[in-house]
């Protein structure tokens, strides 16, 4: 409980700045390598336990769907509970989880597992972004939120990237395992790091009045676009690099998990975009970052419809660097826009973020799987159209 006398924010170039920002970095970085690191390995995975393309999108959209729900929870818990400690237990039981899927051998034990796993990172996003949005000093919040936008970008590059190497030394297993023992090196120094929250006000613990803050988000037209455009952005997202892995896999391509998995090097396109975004609205206003973002994306899109796979990994960049740059701004927006009560408007923001994940990442398998590659192209295209629009009424 914060005193009267309470510190300044936290402001840029201070050593407190630095170390909130490097501990915000870190939890991202943890928080997208065990969610996504499965991404590379769904081949694989369909193949080990003979399933579905789409089904195998299950490792991975249950993951993201019990996160989602379970973020209205956490974030209302933590107006109560605080900050920190919630995060670093989240993230130290989704360690042991992601231990816990190398050992498995069956695809039901570990779909329960990963939808386990995604309960526990359930908080840590949605509290990570509250608390950028109230120890921040407002001009420095853009460039923060950045920073941790960026490392949830170098954590899904990471992610993959090792996974793709270590399933081709030691299979799936080793893979989920040696994930997970990067992430606890990313959970001390997170700890180690982030200064305790000082301007974080304990509300009681009240169901009228956590659905009261919920009702008083869900009622501000601001903030139920930019959950739209969370929702539309991240399915497309997350249902692009869930097939592309196929379609590269496959002829004419017939590339390897190590080579698949190298793809997702664009990530570090992502660590880029999203702190140019978040300093580039002071400039030019959320708004037109946030079309511009999506306009890249549409572009990378249209390279990924080529059959040169040359083009199709420039493709990749640019939907990259579109899609961070347009997360790091909405996702910034919402702190800004709520008016009390961040942790829960972050919550719903990243309800409907994760949503998008799970829902579209698992119904773009089917298109993929009866109408092929092309198509599935075209609905996410339709996609971000609509989200684009949502942005324009911003």
């Amino acid at each position: 409980m914060p005193v009267a006398d309470a510190p300044a924010h936290l402001t840029r170039g201070t050593v407190a700045y630095r170390r909130a920002t490097l501990a915000l970095f870190c939890a991202g970085f943890a928080t997208f390598a065990l969610l996504y690191c499965v991404q590379p390995l769904l081949p694989l995975l369909a193949g080990y336990f003979a399933v579905s393309a789409a089904d195998s999108s299950l490792v991975l959209s249950l993951s993201t769907l019990s996160l989602a729900l379970c973020l209205l929870v956490s974030g209302a818990l933590a107006e109560s509970w605080g900050r920190k400690p919630v995060m670093a237990a989240a993230l130290a039981i989704a360690l042991l989880l992601g231990i816990g899927c190398a050992w498995v051998d069956s695809w039901n034990h570990l779909l329960w597992l990963r939808a386990l796993l995604g309960l526990a990172l359930s908080g840590l996003p949605a509290l990570a972004m509250a608390y950028v949005g109230e120890e921040f000093d407002p001009e420095a919040l853009p460039a923060a939120m950045g920073l941790y936008i960026g490392g949830t970008a170098l954590g899904g590059l990471l992610g993959r990237l090792l996974a793709g190497l270590l399933s081709d030394i030691g299979g799936w297993q080793l893979a989920l395992g040696g994930i997970a023992g990067i992430g606890l090196l990313a959970l001390v120094l997170f700890v180690w790091l982030l200064p305790p929250s000082r301007h974080f006000r304990a509300q009681p613990l009240s169901i009228r009045g956590l659905l009261g803050n919920f009702a008083l988000h869900l009622g501000n037209g601001e903030l139920r676009r930019l959950f739209g455009v969370a929702f539309l952005l991240m399915g497309g997202f997350v249902a692009l690099f869930n097939y592309v892995g196929f379609r590269l896999a496959a002829p004419p391509f017939s590339l390897s998990s190590t080579l698949i998995g190298l793809l997702f090097t664009v990530y570090l396109i992502g660590i880029f975009s999203a702190g140019w975004a978040g300093r580039l609205v002071s400039h030019i206003g959320a708004r037109q970052v946030l079309q511009g973002g999506i306009a890249i994306m549409l572009s990378g899109v249209a390279l990924c419809a080529t059959p040169w796979l040359a083009a199709v990994i420039v493709g990749l960049g640019l939907f990259t660097l579109g899609f961070f740059a347009a997360h790091a701004v909405a996702s910034g927006q919402v702190g800004q826009r709520a008016s009390g009560a961040k942790a829960q408007a972050s919550a719903l923001y990243l309800c409907a973020y994760y949503l998008g994940s799970s829902v579209i990442g698992y119904a773009a398998g089917y298109i993929w799987e009866h109408a092929g590659w092309l198509p599935l192209l075209a609905a996410l295209t339709a996609l971000f159209v609509a989200a684009g629009w949502l942005a324009r009424k911003l």
